[in-house]
């Protein structure tokens, strides 16, 4: 293969084929550099003045790999020289998988006793909240009961430098509708009552009061937000299974057994 390079009026000729064939100058390279490649695999043209050199590369855990050796010449001149060496994967190798982020990789139930998970910044389930100063409530009256203002300002987040968005609260919501506790569930399509109706049925506060609530049942769901329209076989009207206890049935006595003894038939054998 020759190549021509027209640079300001003069063309030069340079001849590829040599750099095509450098296979024992790039081998060598690999050799000088503490490597053992394998045998060579296939030269491709690289621009205009520069051939890779591609050697099997046989290397614990590099299964599938490719040693790389990037041959260079120039115009006018005969010699080759190598500017790279690089280890590549081929067809089939074995790849680490792509990296992921980890507040991309987390999942739920991944966190365990002593781990730390920090919500980010911007945070889309976040809001920024009014910080209590202390200053927020102060009455003249003692008619009013510092209880009840504590209540109320449990209930707007006053002392939580951020709250739950819209949009976290919407995700919250769909993802407890959809779960185990959801009005879709096995459980629920086999019971005969909803939980709103349940005496141990605490309902959530807020926006999610008419669709939410936690059991407080230790035999069910105890613990856990369950949708408004779920249900258990322990709903508080369950009415008790009715029944006459044990079935009947005839005792006998064996006092008044009648022993009939044995007698041998035709064929020897004993019958009763």
């Amino acid at each position: 293969m020759v190549s021509v390079l027209h640079t300001g009026g003069v063309t030069l000729a340079f001849d590829g084929d040599r750099l095509l064939a450098a296979v024992d100058v790039a081998r060598t390279a690999l050799v000088e550099d503490g490597q053992s490649p394998g045998r060579h695999l296939e030269s491709t043209p690289e621009g205009e003045w520069a051939v890779a050199h591609y050697f099997e590369a046989d290397l614990p855990g590099y299964r599938g790999w490719q040693w790389c050796v990037v041959v260079a010449g120039a115009p006018g001149a005969d010699e080759t020289t190598v500017s790279e060496i690089v280890l590549l994967p081929g067809e089939g190798s074995l790849l680490a998988p792509d990296w992921v982020p980890w507040n991309e990789r987390v999942a739920a139930g991944d966190l365990s006793p002593g781990d730390v998970l920090a919500a980010e910044p911007g945070d889309h389930r976040l809001v920024p909240n009014q910080i209590d100063t202390g200053d927020e409530f102060r009455f003249d009256d003692d008619r009013t009961d510092p209880d009840d203002i504590g209540q109320i300002a449990g209930e707007v987040g006053l002392g939580r430098r951020r709250l739950l968005s819209p949009e976290g609260r919407d995700e919250a919501a769909q993802r407890w509708h959809d779960g185990e506790y959801g009005p879709h569930s096995d459980m629920a399509a086999a019971a005969a009552f909803n939980c709103v109706t349940c005496g141990f049925y605490l309902p959530l506060a807020g926006a999610l009061r008419p669709a939410f609530g936690v059991c407080a049942n230790e035999y069910s769901a105890d613990g856990h937000v369950v949708a408004a329209d779920y249900g258990c076989g322990a709903h508080s009207d369950v009415a008790a299974p009715r029944g006459e206890g044990s079935p009947a049935y005839d005792a006998f006595d064996d006092g008044a057994l009648e022993i009939v003894p044995a007698t041998a038939n035709a064929g020897g054998d004993a019958t009763p």
